[in-house]
């Protein structure tokens, strides 16, 4: 029997793509004349229409699989919980708004095929708002800069994984897992494979601004110590700062005594400005608690509503 390949795609109100991406997913193992594989959808409690195909499409086609949601659990734990559920031989994440190129899924298994226990899609270039896409690439080098781990750059997520990684992301049980870390980090060695992200041609993105900075967040927290401790040299630096400023006022005050005015603008600007500096960095070691807070709890990644051909 041939490998089983799984194809994971996490979706939320996707109506209007989930019927193109089934059927562009479907022409390509018909290409390959490979027949043993399965698609499994994981919605996180869509609003929209998204349910109502998932169920038509399951019922009409045994190799698409789904999963309901109890609620909507983000970005980050959802479509984790769906590639851990996939039994394939190799599993490919694979977004719901076609922004991942599905005939890409023939190159990945050939590169599988080759030996590579990881293949990555990476976005060299996108057809999405040129602002946005330059915000990402300075994020993944600040990020690269920062890290213990060295990370991909521009990878979504997007890619192929060996039933062996996916094993090893069960045994780690992270509740709230940094994908795209966790994979650099794991040290197989990756394929990578450039690509052109198009353009949302249908629907509008659940992606917003408090998303993205989770994202980012998440894995400055996942995989370095640097913030905290340029909070501890930032410190140290400013406090002698402070230490050399004050004895130059002191020492300028008492040569011009009767000329010399330290004056209200000076003082202000300087307790205002190491008041942003302390809640800055306050703010820094907060988002590590809540990181550590996260992990403590121990909450599952996603509760089932219902499941469709498992």
């Amino acid at each position: 029997m041939s490998d089983l390949i799984s194809i994971v795609t996490p979706c939320y109100n996707e109506e209007g793509n989930i019927e193109e991406l089934v059927r562009q997913v479907r022409e390509v193992f018909q290409r390959m004349n490979h027949e043993h594989y399965e698609h499994i959808f994981i919605d996180n409690a869509s609003t929209d229409k998204s349910q109502i195909i998932l169920r038509r499409l399951a019922k009409e086609d045994k190799k698409i699989k789904v999963i309901i949601n109890n609620r909507n659990f983000g970005h980050i734990r959802s479509p984790f919980y769906g590639l851990l559920q996939a039994k394939g031989d190799a599993v490919i994440l694979l977004v719901a708004d076609l922004q991942d190129p599905p005939e890409m899924i023939e190159t990945f298994i050939q590169k599988w095929r080759e030996g590579f226990k990881v293949v990555l899609g990476v976005k060299t270039e996108s057809k999405e708002s040129p602002l946005m896409f330059a915000i990402r690439t300075a994020y993944y080098d600040f990020v690269g800069r920062v890290s213990d781990t060295k990370l991909t750059k521009n990878n979504t997520g997007f890619g192929l994984y060996d039933q062996c990684v996916i094993q090893t992301l069960r045994e780690i049980d992270d509740p709230y897992p940094y994908f795209r870390g966790l994979i650099s980090e794991l040290g197989y060695p990756a394929f990578k494979i450039a690509y052109t992200q198009p353009a949302r041609k249908r629907g509008v993105t659940s992606n917003n601004f408090y998303k993205l900075y989770d994202i980012a967040m998440l894995g400055i927290t996942s995989h370095s110590k640097v913030p905290l401790r340029l909070a501890t040299m930032a410190g140290f630096v400013l406090s002698v700062l402070s230490f050399f400023t004050a004895i130059f006022y002191l020492v300028i005050k008492l040569l011009f005594w009767d000329r010399f005015q330290v004056g209200l603008a000076s003082a202000g600007i300087g307790i205002f400005f190491f008041m942003s500096v302390q809640l800055f960095f306050i703010g820094i070691i907060g988002e590590y608690v809540g990181f550590i807070h996260t992990q403590v709890m121990k909450r599952p990644l996603v509760t089932e509503k219902e499941r469709i051909n498992f």
